[in-house]
């Protein structure tokens, strides 16, 4: 800390850049510090009247259990905030637009975009204090009042697009979910080739059938694991193994790996060339794969026999809504009650119920 005009302020190695004829700066500041220079106060301000969103507390857990579990192993990106005039930059004689920042602890610090990262940081200190000693980016704007900071958050945020889900799992490496979802496009009969990596929807004229995050959702279903459970080599193999054995009794399916059946005919006309077919397959397998190999492929040869058309009935009224064909967990359950039912296998009277309450 330093004292300049009687004020004590905070002192950041920083690089003095300018947009649009305003100059910003670039500064690094240790984690332990972020809480006491930013404070969020402002969730009883109407909209407004704030210059950003009011917090959503149901996002800093698992921000902060990121940090708190891989503490030599994150990556946090830089947080944006407007501060008061109170501020000198001391420039290094040698270094044109690098030196010191100094920040009044009188001045007025507003965050523009990190407020839920500021959050996590503050929590994930609590639960592991050395990670106090590490070091975040702070781009620091000169505040020109409420308006500017306004349209900033929007500027900052309207070009902001979040990754496909099936891009993010590509890309995952601590996701066990994801692991094995890469795992099985690459070794999995009927997704080595036909596995869609980066869009979680796939394109009309696309040669690919399963979305990777398709592959992870239902694999999870299939193991009955949540987000961040582990899986096991002999759950992998497991996994491996179902879906081999779906392959086998698929007929759909071998077509089009024999390119008997071209990709673009079979997604507009089956069922199983969709995510939700895949999800309704592991919600039945997960009931199958306790079961002994024997016992578990003699049910799966009667997939075989299934009307798998997606102008079947069953279907329609089942896996579509508004004639299109609907993920949400509804229709999940709908159709995988449907599979057990073709399958031979037992339904409880809950499922019953529950079904002829969706069905109305």
């Amino acid at each position: 800390m330093n004292q300049i005009d009687n004020d004590f302020c905070y002192s950041f190695p920083a690089v003095r850049g300018v947009q649009a004829g305003r100059p910003f700066y670039i500064a690094t500041c240790p984690l332990r510090i972020i809480p006491k220079i930013f404070i969020y106060d402002e969730e009883e301000v109407p909209p407004e009247l704030r210059a950003q969103r009011t917090l959503n507390k149901t996002r800093i857990p698992e921000m902060c259990r990121y940090l708190v579990d891989n503490p030599d192993d994150y990556v946090f990106s830089a947080l944006t905030a407007s501060v008061g005039n109170e501020v000198t930059f001391i420039e290094h004689e040698n270094a044109p637009n690098m030196g010191m920042l100094r920040v009044s602890m009188n001045a007025s610090i507003l965050i523009n975009d990190g407020q839920h990262r500021r959050a996590a940081i503050e929590e994930a200190i609590k639960l592991r204090p050395e990670l106090g000693q590490d070091n975040i980016a702070i781009v620091f704007y000169i505040d020109e009042g409420l308006r500017r900071s306004q349209q900033m958050f929007a500027d900052l945020n309207q070009h902001a697009i979040r990754p496909s889900t099936s891009l993010s799992t590509l890309y995952d490496m601590r996701d066990p979910g994801a692991r094995i979802a890469k795992y099985l496009a690459n070794n999995a009969t009927p997704f080595v080739g036909f596995t869609e990596m980066e869009k979680s929807s796939i394109p009309v004229k696309s040669n690919k059938i399963f979305a990777l995050s398709a592959i992870k959702h239902a694999t999870r279903a299939l193991l009955q694991k949540g987000p961040k459970d582990e899986i096991s080599e002999e759950e992998k193999a497991m996994a491996l193994q179902f879906w081999n054995e779906i392959n086998e009794n698929m007929p759909e399916w071998k077509l089009v790996q024999e390119k008997k059946l071209s990709v673009s005919e079979f997604r507009q006309e089956y069922l199983t060339a969709h995510g939700i077919a895949l999800q309704a397959l592991a919600n039945v397998g997960s009931q199958l794969i306790p079961l002994a190999e024997k016992e578990r492929k003699a049910i799966l040869t009667k997939l075989q026999s299934i009307d798998w058309r997606r102008s079947n009935y069953e279907w329609i009224k089942r896996a579509m809504m508004h004639g299109k064909l609907s993920k949400a967990s509804s229709n999940i359950f709908l159709t995988s009650l449907e599979i057990k039912r073709q399958l031979g296998l037992q339904i409880t009277e809950d499922e019953i119920t529950k079904e002829t309450e969706l069905l109305k």
